[in-house]
């Protein structure tokens, strides 16, 4: 599916790599080939949203990018550098949609045959079952705008504000970058499902930008009138020894510091449900779920919501976003703080890539353990964080950062520098 759909200019692959969850509807679901496409700025997206999808009732791909906050809260602003230029929201029709669910894949087209979705379907199969790379690895070292020091003096800075109290929480990120950088991206994501398979997993292409991604994160789910949000709060490294790990699965579960985080994203987002969903009706479904990944393991809580009739379906996405767990609280105060000690733009990382569906179902990833890449700019660029409190340990969050970071660095196999 993937050697199939990278030939488009416009495709979306979302891939949950097998991982077990009641929640999910497909091991896979690509949407390629686009009929026709919305792109917008901050200010009118998700009304422009609502109206391409009501004009059309089809299937929708594409993203929600983090400056999109400026048409949530409009006296923000994005003064920071972009690299990699994706808009603020993107979506397209796709002229081919596939599902794939354990043995079978459903394959919808505008008009189609029968023999057109099977023709589509032997040209999948005719395709190489690994991804070929023809470029070299990439050789240009990785480059960030805050280094060490910056990085905890920013980190101090954060909590002086925390001190003072202007906000709770902050989610704190940095950026690594590559400059004149040239890579297939389809490899790139190859490499990194391999090394770091995970549930909200990406291949996002529009033109010439693209994101591979290994997200463990769910954004925000609609089935019908019911909603769930399941942010992430709290990460362990993990290890090869099963009892070392169980130990540092059950310390996770119960260090105060994660809780005390976990309890405040978890309120964020009732707060942030409450705004679209039926009075009363939103609740925590599991909280300090320990879940296990690749490289890490996470504190994983699930919210869940019902929606009135009749309710826009981008009403319930507009009052969650950017999602908690890649902002803070509260969620004004701290996203001025994000703009003021980040040093650039976060672009598409800490969005959300997704589908809708004919009827307004969806299904949205957060943007995280992600590489955006601009091949026309040869600009190449992943983005790490951590959540900030008053009881952060600077050198901790730091050292958290370089975790989550570890499976994106192996990918590119590159040493990193400071930028000046």
């Amino acid at each position: 599916m993937l050697n199939w759909a990278a030939r488009f200019n416009i495709c979306c692959l979302l891939d949950n790599n097998y991982y077990p969850s009641s929640y999910h509807q497909y091991e896979a679901i690509l949407g390629a080939d686009a009929i026709d496409t919305l792109q917008m700025p901050a200010g009118n997206a998700f009304s422009a949203l609502l109206q391409f999808h009501n004009s059309r009732r089809d299937w929708l791909f594409g993203h929600l990018a983090y400056d999109l906050k400026n048409e949530v809260v409009p006296s923000l602003h994005s003064q920071n550098p972009d690299g990699t230029g994706f808009p603020d929201l993107f979506f397209f029709r796709p002229r081919i949609v596939m599902l794939l669910e354990k043995e079978e894949v459903a394959i919808g087209m505008l008009h189609a045959s029968k023999e057109e979705a099977h023709a589509i379907l032997l040209e999948c199969l005719a395709m190489p079952a690994t991804v070929e790379d023809p470029t070299p690895p990439v050789a240009q070292p990785l480059q960030a705008y805050l280094d060490h020091d910056s990085y905890i003096a920013a980190v101090k800075s954060l909590q002086q504000h925390i001190l003072r109290g202007d906000c709770y929480e902050v989610n704190f990120c940095r950026e690594s970058f590559i400059t004149n950088a040239s890579v297939y991206p389809p490899a790139l994501y190859a490499r990194l499902s391999t090394l770091s398979p995970a549930p909200f997993a990406a291949f996002y292409r529009v033109e010439d930008k693209y994101m591979v991604c290994s997200s463990p994160e769910r954004f925000i789910q609609k089935k019908g009138s019911n909603i769930i949000s399941q942010p992430i709060k709290g990460t362990s490294r993990k290890d090869a020894d099963p009892a070392t790990d169980d130990a540092l699965k059950k310390a996770l579960f119960n260090n105060a510091k994660e809780r005390a985080e976990n309890v405040m994203v978890v309120d964020l987002v009732r707060n942030d449900l409450s705004h679209a969903a039926v009075r009363g009706s939103v609740h925590v479904s599991e909280l300090f779920g320990i879940y296990s990944f690749a490289q890490v393991h996470h504190m994983i809580s699930t919210v869940a919501a019902t929606l009135p009739e009749d309710q826009p379906f981008t009403e319930v996405i507009r009052h969650a976003f950017p999602m908690g767990s890649m902002t803070g609280a509260p969620k004004k105060s701290v996203m001025e703080l994000i703009e003021s000690h980040e040093k650039s733009r976060r672009g598409l990382y800490s969005g959300a890539v997704g589908y809708i569906t004919p009827e307004g179902d969806f299904d949205f990833n957060v943007v995280i353990r992600s590489i955006l890449y601009n091949s026309t700019a040869k600009y190449l660029s992943f983005q790490t964080g951590s959540a900030i409190t008053f009881y952060s340990d600077p050198e901790k969050e730091w050292e958290e950062c370089l975790l989550k970071a570890a499976a994106l660095r192996k990918v590119l196999s590159a040493s990193e520098t400071t930028a000046p």
